[in-house]
């Protein structure tokens, strides 16, 4: 198993990392989230996306657009430690953090075969749809219903330090 930190890529080497996975003959799915605190529903969302295919590459939300999505006082963890919790699983094989507010040019840089939801989605509100269909990706939803949540987990642990 590689080290988590190896798995870590920069933006700008995408096209070069799916043409060799590709050259393989390895089918390449996407998976994407914030991860702020890694939990059970994050580990099971990732490990049905690598069962859609041979290699899985992770999009790590940038602070940035964690903070625009998640609101004030988040995230709890940078970026960096975000995508070296998500690296550190096996069925990870490449992590980048992107800083966009939507997936699409993400997509565009890798065009994986797949590109994997969570069960928070259906086929008709992945925000991203329009773009996946027009590159010929595949989406597929994954993972176990949404019964976890790290807003939740947050809110336990106020509560127990206050309580």
């Amino acid at each position: 198993m590689r080290e988590a930190a190896t798995k870590l890529i920069e933006r700008k080497d995408l096209p070069r990392i799916a043409k060799e996975l590709r050259q393989q003959g390895k089918k390449i799915v996407l998976a994407i989230g914030c991860f702020d605190i890694l939990h059970v529903g994050h580990v099971r969302y990732l490990r049905g996306a690598r069962a859609e295919g041979d290699a899985l590459v992770v999009g790590v939300n940038a602070d940035a657009g964690v903070s625009g999505l998640k609101g004030p006082g988040r995230p709890v963890l940078n970026e960096r430690a975000r995508a070296l919790l998500v690296a550190a699983l096996r069925e990870v094989d490449y992590v980048v953090i992107f800083p966009e507010p939507n997936v699409d040019a993400l997509l565009a840089d890798l065009r994986p075969d797949v590109h994997a939801k969570g069960t928070d989605y259906t086929a008709d509100t992945v925000p991203e749809r329009a773009t996946a269909e027009q590159l010929g990706i595949r989406v597929a939803i994954v993972g176990d219903p949404k019964e976890h949540s790290t807003r939740e987990l947050l809110q336990s642990v106020r509560k127990a330090r206050h309580g």
